[in-house]
C-alpha cells in the first residue's frame, strides 16, 4: 500500500473509532466528514445538550505534502498518538494547530 493510501486508511480507522465511541443514546450525534478528493477529514458533534445547541469540531485532519496535518484536535488522547499507534511515523505528523515556532520544539514534523 502506498503512503497516501495508508494515511487515508489510518485516518478512516481513527474516525470510525471515534464515531463508534461517541454515538450512543445522546442527543448529540458524532458526524464524520471525509473529503477524500481534497484530503480533509473532520469529526463533528451536532445536536443538543442541556446547555443548548452543539455544533463543534472534534478534530480536523488534512493530508498535505505527504504528511498528516492535525489542524485541530479536541480529543482526550490526541489524534497524533492514535496515528502513531497505527504506524504513522512522527516525522509525517504536523501539529498544525501550533505556530511554526512552537512546532520545531515538538517531536513531530514542523511542516
Amino acid at each position: 500500500m502506498d503512503k497516501l493510501a495508508f494515511y487515508r486508511s489510518a485516518i478512516k480507522t481513527i474516525i470510525d473509532r471515534h464515531v463508534e465511541l461517541n454515538n450512543g443514546s445522546s442527543r448529540v450525534e458524532t458526524v464524520p466528514i471525509c473529503d477524500i478528493e481534497g484530503d480533509n477529514y473532520l469529526l463533528m458533534a451536532i445536536g443538543w445538550n442541556s446547555s443548548g445547541r452543539v455544533h463543534s469540531i472534534g478534530f480536523h485532519l488534512r493530508i498535505r505534502n505527504g504528511k498528516i496535518w492535525i489542524e485541530w484536535d479536541g480529543t482526550e488522547e490526541g489524534v497524533a498518538l492514535e496515528s502513531i499507534d497505527l504506524g504513522v511515523d512522527k516525522q509525517d505528523i504536523v501539529l498544525g494547530f501550533y505556530r511554526q515556532e512552537r512546532r520545531v520544539l515538538t517531536e513531530f514534523a514542523s511542516a
